[in-house]
């Protein structure tokens, strides 16, 4: 069997930086043909230019259209020769601050992007990974704010409920097809994300308030490391960052505790 022939492939959308840019780099270093899709094609030109060798590729993909995802996979799997044995569902964007002061927009673009385009990502990924299972996989980046939602949270939250909801259901559904499907749950990322204010409201960035709270920043690379985990393993869950794991302890064997922590940290934000 030849090298190509040999060569995995993985497609992840949102490679134009943060975790799809640092998953696309991990899975490139260990010999896999690598494809990246988002909106920014100037972001995904630089991914692309920290990764050697000649196994990568990119296409602009918007994943609130379902037929840009058709369009993508189909053109990706004609480049890798054939085969794609990975599609990570990572672009998304973070909504925060209080329900009543979010716009209409602000909302929806969030559902939009967060859910939408994870249920596209999967529709569209299904018949691909078909034709390499079994050990094909389909890879959801979640978060722990899909563990445990807090104030402020709310439309975020409830779009990472969602996508560890999809991820249960596809591990289920595809079970007998031999494709496997998981989440990925980190906790605050080192990203571009922790620079944002969550909402147009707000001047403070995220990264000042989780800071603020004595919250752990987990470094990119390790959620990387977790996708390698879940590709070559068979949890349906996984946890990134101390507070991630934190979180789903907690909750698991002291909800109420959690539940009058939350409801302490909104006070001392004046909710």
């Amino acid at each position: 069997m030849s090298a190509q022939e040999q060569r995995r492939a993985i497609f992840i959308s949102g490679g134009a930086s943060g975790i799809g840019r640092a998953i696309a780099r991990h899975f490139a270093e260990r010999g896999w043909f690598v494809g990246i899709g988002d909106v920014n094609e100037e972001g995904m030109e630089d991914t692309l230019g920290l990764i050697e060798g000649g196994f990568k590729y990119m296409q602009k993909l918007d994943v609130r259209d379902r037929d840009e995802w058709e369009n993508v996979l189909q053109a990706f799997s004609v480049a890798a020769g054939g085969g794609v044995d990975v599609v990570v569902n990572n672009a998304g964007i973070g909504t925060g601050g209080p329900i009543h002061e979010l716009g209409v927009d602000e909302i929806d673009r969030c559902v939009d992007i967060n859910i939408r385009g994870v249920l596209y990502g999967a529709q569209a990924a299904y018949q691909h990974l078909l034709k390499t299972a079994p050990g094909s996989c389909l890879v959801n980046i979640a978060s722990a704010a899909g563990i445990v939602g807090g104030s402020g949270m709310s439309v975020y939250s409830a779009s990472k409920f969602a996508v560890r909801g999809i991820a249960e259901s596809l591990d289920a559904e595809w079970a007998p097809d031999g494709i496997k499907s998981c989440s990925i749950c980190p906790s605050f990322i080192e990203t571009p994300l922790l620079e944002g204010t969550g909402h147009r409201k707000s001047n403070e960035s995220v990264r000042s308030r989780v800071q603020a709270a004595g919250l752990e920043i987990t470094p990119v690379e390790e959620v990387a490391q977790t996708v390698w985990d879940a590709v070559h393993g068979d949890e349906l869950h996984y946890l990134v960052g101390k507070t991630a794991k934190k979180i789903s302890f907690a909750k698991k064997w002291m909800p109420g505790r959690v539940r009058k922590q939350q409801r302490q940290a909104a006070s001392l934000l004046g909710r």
